[in-house]
């Protein structure tokens, strides 16, 4: 399925921040080295070299992770960088695990046009400017990456072009804007804090939770905000497109909080358990199938196929609609969903200015056509798979969302 989203989909650039910053970096530089399966053995190898492995490193992990979950109960001493003699061992050995995979003499001198391009975010802690690295006009190196991922109660601050580098997640969490540049017809987002929460948070560490959830959404979902906004205008003619826009559409992979059996609070982002990661790594890879089954399902839809989107629902898909669409209470099975959508797939239209969901479930904003010249509802389809195969079909409105 990977091989066939290569096929269909070419790849003009990669942003990223703290360890999307990373993840960026190996996927790029496979990318530039011609050989793009290799992205997943050197982000596996990465991760894997990260882990806690050895005694005193587990123990010093399940340390750290216990001394961040006690901040709810006692107040716990903090320590700078700047005093900790661990902090300048830790930096250097992270650019080390980068060096073992990433040759940076060769990629030091800046691509041109016909390669993707890499950003990499930070900030400048002294002057307060948000820095997107452009590996089009920037040196990569590894400084680099460790400016993006500095997180200054670890790591002391990356002096760097004249900058003194924190971590990116208080600037762009991945850099947006740049990478509109490379003139993208859409762009995936990998997001990992999630956008709503079940309920109100209460605890500190709840609260905790929250505030970094949020800070790290905040200038994703305002460029992504933006985007959307040149959509709409371009869609009503308020901007001329071939004037320097162009539609972008906007999908999202939201990590599913539900699905992995650990807490993924703010100490969870030390956290180097290697079981951990490998849980991480195995939903990333339920999230990307499912991401991509949901492109084909999206690309029957926008194909007024009943057939091919059949073809992707299960035997016993159970489906619902109901206003703005064609009010139908909940049924099971795909005979039915089938004469649904050969009655009405016709008039109802993905809305490509919108952008699409992949969490717990498939989101997207679907118009639907009515008789009146001109006009048009709007409202939300989603799906939910499993196995390969859509297990179930919502049609109904639009919930207030971000």
């Amino acid at each position: 399925m990977f091989d066939q989203a290569l096929s269909d989909h070419q790849v003009v650039g990669l942003s990223g921040t703290s360890g999307g910053a990373v993840c960026a970096l190996l996927a790029w530089y496979a990318l530039r080295e011609g050989d793009p399966a290799q992205a997943g053995q050197l982000l596996e190898e990465f991760w894997a070299d990260n882990a806690a492995t050895t005694p005193f490193e587990q123990l010093l992990n399940a340390t750290m992770v216990m001394a961040g979950d006690l901040q709810q109960f006692v107040a716990t001493p903090e320590i700078s960088p700047y005093d900790n003699v661990f902090a300048a061992t830790g930096a250097e050995e992270f650019k080390r695990m980068l060096r073992r995979r990433v040759d940076f003499e060769r990629i030091a001198t800046p691509t041109g046009e016909d390669q993707p391009v890499l950003l990499v975010g930070a900030v400048d802690v002294i002057s307060g400017e948000f820095r997107a690295f452009d590996s089009r006009h920037d040196s990569i190196s590894a400084d680099t990456i460790l400016a993006s991922a500095a997180i200054p109660t670890l790591f002391r601050s990356v002096h760097l072009d004249g900058g003194a580098y924190w971590d990116g997640l208080f600037s762009q969490n991945p850099p947006i804007r740049e990478l509109l540049d490379a003139r993208p017809d859409e762009i995936w987002v990998i997001q990992i804090n999630p956008t709503r929460r079940e309920s109100e948070p209460k605890t500190v560490l709840e609260i905790a939770d929250r505030r970094n959830e949020l800070s790290g959404n905040l200038s994703l979902y305002q460029e992504l905000h933006f985007i959307e906004k040149i959509d709409q205008m371009l869609e009503a003619g308020l901007l001329a497109a071939g004037n320097g826009y162009k539609p972008i559409m906007v999908r999202i992979i939201e990590l599913s909080p539900s699905r992995v059996p650990h807490s993924l609070g703010v100490t969870s982002k030390l956290n180097r358990d290697p079981r951990f990661l490998r849980d991480l790594i195995a939903h990333g890879r339920a999230q990307a199938d499912e991401f991509l089954t949901a492109l084909g399902f999206e690309r029957a839809w926008r194909e007024r196929d009943p057939g091919g989107v059949m073809a992707f629902c299960a035997d016993d898909v159970e489906f619902e609609s109901s206003p703005p669409f064609t009010a139908r209470a909940r049924s099971v099975g795909a005979e039915r969903l089938g004469a649904f959508l050969d009655a009405h797939l016709g008039n109802i239209a993905m809305d490509a200015t919108k952008k699409q969901v992949a969490g717990d479930s498939v989101v997207w904003t679907v118009r639907k056509h009515t008789r009146r010249a001109g006009s048009r509802e709007r409202g939300e389809a989603a799906i939910t798979l499993r196995a390969g195969k859509v297990t179930s079909l919502r049609l109904g409105p639009s919930p207030p969302r971000a």
